[in-house]
């Protein structure tokens, strides 16, 4: 992005059904529904209630607040926030699932140059935390 130059959010509303084909390169919010084929340098944004079913997805980075369902490929990140709902297999660089997300699919990393981190902190060590704090 040029200095100076601000990226630009376009909405899908609520009310919105569509379907068909989408190639944007900015950033797009689906907040109804979409059903097709999305192929775009932008990212994309599923927002709470919000559905997309798609033969595929590919985008530069995903966020799920709602629900998709079919293929989906991000060059860099996948973020599933609680509630949401992914079923599909995806393929990413960075992959962060929330708790209490739905998740039905496999899941591919791709590489990259930098190290990647899938989790926050390993679950070993979670448990070691849990089990001094009760012990």
């Amino acid at each position: 992005m040029k200095p100076g130059k601000r990226s630009r959010i376009i909405i899908l509303g609520d009310t919105v059904t569509m379907d068909g084909f989408l190639r944007f390169k900015e950033t797009l919010c689906i907040q109804g529904k979409f059903r097709g084929t999305i192929e775009a340098t932008g990212a994309l944004i599923v927002d709470k209630g919000a559905s997309v079913d798609a033969n595929h997805v590919s985008v530069t980075s995903l966020s799920v607040h709602g629900s998709v369902s079919g293929q989906v490929r991000a060059v860099d990140k996948i973020d599933m926030f609680t509630g949401s709902q992914v079923r599909g297999d995806v393929t990413a660089s960075r992959l962060r699932i929330a708790e209490g997300v739905l998740f039905e699919g496999q899941c591919s990393m791709t590489g990259t140059d930098r190290e990647v981190e899938i989790f926050s902190r390993p679950i070993e060590e979670i448990r070691m935390d849990l089990q001094r704090s009760h012990g």
